[in-house]
């Protein structure tokens, strides 16, 4: 009888950074390795978030032993709100992850329904026939972990998002023993982290921010206010200490940023004095020089408390020639535009402004070159998975993985929805599910497709042309002129002549002797082909054209 096989089926975060989700299935067991979100894109317009198509899951529900999560970043949580309701099972994860799950799903008002289940870095657990190790990896979140599945296969490895850093802020190194060990023991395949594949050397230490931060507080004669993103708990710890040894007072601005803290500090994992925190209710009386501010908006988010402070739209915190602004982070691809013109309007308003290219401000979560290759070495893997990253760095991690010695036949660069096949023995790329974007617009999930996107595009490229044509109910002949009102299109006290002699030509067209009432499909495509051509003619542009018929 053949040997069951082991798929592996990435339905998120090859190919793309962020909406990482990889789905492990043995027979009648299946596991979800984390379920993240992505942020848009340029082009898709008015799109809140990105996350994962689980259509292949939808019917196989009962059959998901659990979800287990590698650590508490949006992209590997961030979708959990809007696909655990669906799948309804067990997720497994450590206490601050829990608790940044947990404040997420409370939000969404979903904690009552969820089954939340903590399990410590090293602790074990077993799904079905899997038998997950949860082992600690240095990122720049603590208790962040990668996973040591044993499977019926073999022994399969997940890096999950890590770094070597042996000096870290708040967290544990990670373990490298553990891999070394489950190495000389046979590891069956190795899943790992490409974020970072195409810088050289060694990723910084952490520390080094801090030191940077406590630079900045002895030197700065007014307000220190940094941005970061709320789950970096080991940064606002840093931004703390820096401010608790220069004497400063610390605000946490942001009301994301401000559940986060406050669960961090209840559980443990911020250590503060009590008289560092001060609400924004308490900084007026606190001189400018004794004081921080922690907030968002490093990504230039709209609403954050940060943009808000830049574009002078923050109800309780204005910028004022003095405060050091710092933005301790980089920008997601997509967001560079938008991060400038925050620093810009920053500087207009007096502000000193750090950030990454001009100070050491920032220092990323995942391992370069150098270390992606010592755990390849450690772990030494029959075969070879990259995952997390753009297909570049996927394509560049399956490089690193030949130079120390991994046969290119048993390396996999795959894309979102590819089905790896393997037992023992063998393995290969099987065939292809639907993986397609899943796109969250305001309350819609999941229904806006490409086709609504396109006509974003085109409305906000092109504008609009409405063709109102009022026709006889009896007889279907025109009734006068039709009205043309346009918006984004051309100016309508500017352009009358385009306007006036579009309406002119809708009149010719529709203009016919028959005795019978035209079909609306017809007039619709008439119209539309006729004013598509002209206008292309006129201004080389193609706006959305509406035709609406109006029975008199």
């Amino acid at each position: 009888m053949a040997k069951s096989k082991l798929k592996i089926i990435p339905l998120g975060g090859l190919g793309e950074i962020g909406k990482n989700m990889m789905v492990m299935e043995y027979e009648n067991d299946i596991i979800i390795i984390d379920v993240g979100l992505m942020f848009p894109e340029e082009e898709m317009m008015g799109i809140d978030l990105v996350i994962p198509d689980i259509s292949y899951l939808m019917d196989k529900k009962t059959k998901i032993r659990g979800i287990i999560i590698t650590h508490g970043h949006e992209d590997h949580i961030g979708a959990l709100p809007y696909i655990l309701p669906q799948l309804n099972v067990p997720v497994y994860s450590t206490k601050l992850t829990n608790g940044l799950i947990s404040v997420k799903l409370k939000e969404q008002k979903l904690m009552a329904s969820a089954d939340l289940r903590i399990v410590p870095p090293g602790g074990k657990i077993t799904l079905g026939t899997f038998k997950v190790e949860f082992f600690p990896v240095c990122h720049s979140i603590p208790d962040a972990v990668g996973f040591i599945i044993n499977t019926p296969a073999g022994t399969i490895v997940h890096s999950g998002d890590f770094k070597v850093d042996y000096t870290p802020i708040g967290s544990k190194p990670t373990d490298l023993s553990r891999l070394a060990q489950a190495g000389k023991q046979g590891v069956l395949l190795l899943l790992s982290d490409s974020t970072y594949a195409e810088l050289p050397g060694y990723t910084p230490s952490e520390r080094i921010v801090g030191e940077t931060f406590d630079r900045i507080m002895a030197e700065a004669t007014g307000r220190v206010i940094i941005a970061t993103f709320s789950s970096l708990i080991s940064r606002i710890q840093q931004v703390i200490d820096a401010a608790e040894k220069h004497n400063r007072r610390v605000c946490i601005v942001g009301r994301n940023m401000t559940e986060i803290v406050r669960m961090a500090l209840d559980l443990g994992y911020l250590k503060t004095s009590p008289k560092t925190l001060v609400s924004i209710e308490e900084i007026k009386g606190i001189p400018h020089d004794r004081l921080a501010f922690v907030t968002t908006g490093t990504q230039g988010e709209p609403t954050s408390a940060l943009v808000r402070m830049a574009n002078q739209d923050h109800r309780q915190i204005r910028i004022i020639p003095g405060d050091t602004v710092v933005i301790s982070a980089t920008p997601i691809p997509g967001n560079e535009a938008v991060v400038a013109r925050t620093i810009d309007n920053l500087f207009k308003q007096g502000a000193q402004v750090l950030y990454n290219s001009i100070a050491p401000v920032h220092v990323h979560g995942h391992a370069s070159q150098e270390e992606l290759k010592l755990l390849l070495n450690i772990v030494k893997p029959k075969f070879f998975l990259p995952i997390h990253g753009e297909y570049r760095h996927l394509s560049l991690h399956s490089k690193l993985a030949q130079s120390v010695g991994i046969p290119k036949n048993n390396i996999f660069v795959m894309e979102d929805g590819n089905v790896l096949e393997l037992d023992s023995d063998n393995a290969k790329i099987t065939g292809r599910l639907p993986s397609s974007n899943v796109y969250v617009d305001g309350l819609s999930v999941g229904g806006i497709d490409n086709v609504v996107l396109r006509d974003r595009q085109m409305l906000s490229r092109d504008g609009i042309v409405i063709v109102i044509i009022a026709m006889n109910r009896q007889t279907g002949k025109l009734v006068g002129k039709p009205d043309i009102v346009s918006r984004g299109f051309v100016d309508p006290q500017g352009s009358n002549e385009i306007l006036e002699k579009s309406r002119d030509l809708v009149m010719q067209v529709l203009d016919h002797s028959g005795a019978h009432p035209a079909e609306w499909s017809f007039v619709n495509t008439k119209v539309r082909d006729t004013l598509y051509k002209f206008y292309y003619e006129q201004t080389k542009r193609h706006p959305m054209i509406l035709p609406f018929m109006v029975k008199v």
